[in-house]
């Protein structure tokens, strides 16, 4: 019974551990240079946060430490830091990011509380009273590649579309069915002779998705990529839940954190596909901050996500997410 009990033990704690890195992640790719890491190990991470990323006036660090027991059971450990943070007013924002956990117990919430935050720094700037001066924050560019940047694609007559990129030459001998939803491509980011691109196109059901990835794979150097790995969530009305779904194209577990970033802004009606050209030389866990920098770079660009009101409202709804096989880089 011990052992059985234990092994239980080590299942949930390896599956809080992977959702705390997808979650670490996408808070990584999301606030950039606001987001530091503080230990790794204990996992303690620190988000600076302002009502205002150009012309701050007031501004708060929220810095929290997650235990092994979140996101299922626990919430993290957090400390709010700001000289002008006191009374009520501290205890009024406590009561909010705790309101928030138990609304949304069991689901990642650091996003939450993050733009909850920001929402109360932006009703203070709001009132009259003056606020602390802040050194303008630098924003951080990412590295452009001019001969990688692919123009928009318009509207056209697309074809239907199989499971590999490999039958996409083949699909393009068949009937027309439907026009393809437009394509939008990203700013590449280009690390150690890796490019990655996102493309972005809104769908609103399983077969525009096949519509656009065959589009996309008729384009000789995106169908080249070493990898296009995919995302997309589609809002049904009816049943008021989401049909989502990831693919790795063999990028070890890149379409699970893809998808984990999308949930977590909260997009809804898009596909994202992000390609890598591989360069030669292997770049850990820092291809999957630039999968999840190019796919959030473009969201935020075409106006993709919500309001963390929303985004409270969304989690913990039925989904239908479709497991992928593990695969290693390159």
């Amino acid at each position: 019974m011990a052992s059985s009990s234990c092994g239980r033990m080590a299942e949930m704690d390896t599956g809080s551990d992977q959702r705390q890195n997808e979650e670490i992640e996408a808070m990584a790719a999301i606030y950039g240079e606001e987001w530091c890491v503080i230990d790794d190990c204990a996992k303690i991470f620190c988000i600076r946060i302002s009502d205002d990323i150009d012309n701050p006036k007031w501004t708060l660090c929220l810095q929290v430490m997650l235990p092994n027991e979140y996101p299922g059971t626990a919430p993290p450990v957090y400390q709010l830091n700001a000289p002008w943070l006191k009374g009520q007013e501290r205890a009024d924002l406590s009561n909010s990011l705790e309101e928030i956990y138990i609304q949304n117990i069991g689901e990642s919430i650091l996003y939450l509380w993050v733009e909850k935050i920001r929402d109360v720094l932006i009703q203070k700037s709001q009132m009259t009273e003056p606020g602390p001066d802040v050194k303008k924050k630098t924003e951080e560019k990412d590295v452009q590649c001019a001969n990688d940047i692919l123009s928009a694609c318009p509207p056209v007559k697309a074809l239907d579309f199989g499971n590999s990129k490999k039958q996409a030459g083949a699909a393009t001998k068949m009937v027309e069915t439907e026009e393809s939803p437009p394509i939008d491509h990203g700013v590449p980011i280009t690390d150690r002779r890796s490019t990655f691109q996102a493309h972005l196109a809104p769908v609103v059901c399983p077969e525009q998705v096949k519509t656009v990835l065959a589009k996309l794979y008729e384009n000789k150097k995106i169908a080249s990529a070493t990898h296009n790995i995919y995302a997309y969530r589609i809002y049904c009305e009816d049943k008021q839940t989401f049909l989502q779904d990831c693919e790795d194209d063999g990028e070890t577990a890149a379409g699970g954190r893809l998808l984990h970033l999308m949930e977590i802004l909260n997009v809804r009606n898009v596909l994202v596909v992000v390609s890598r050209w591989y360069g030669g030389i292997l770049l850990g866990p820092d291809r999957f901050k630039h999968i999840n920098n190019c796919a959030r770079n473009i969201l935020v660009e075409k106006k993709y996500t919500n309001p963390p009101e929303e985004s409270s409202k969304a989690l913990g709804k039925n989904k239908k997410v479709r497991k992928d096989k593990k695969r290693s880089e390159h």
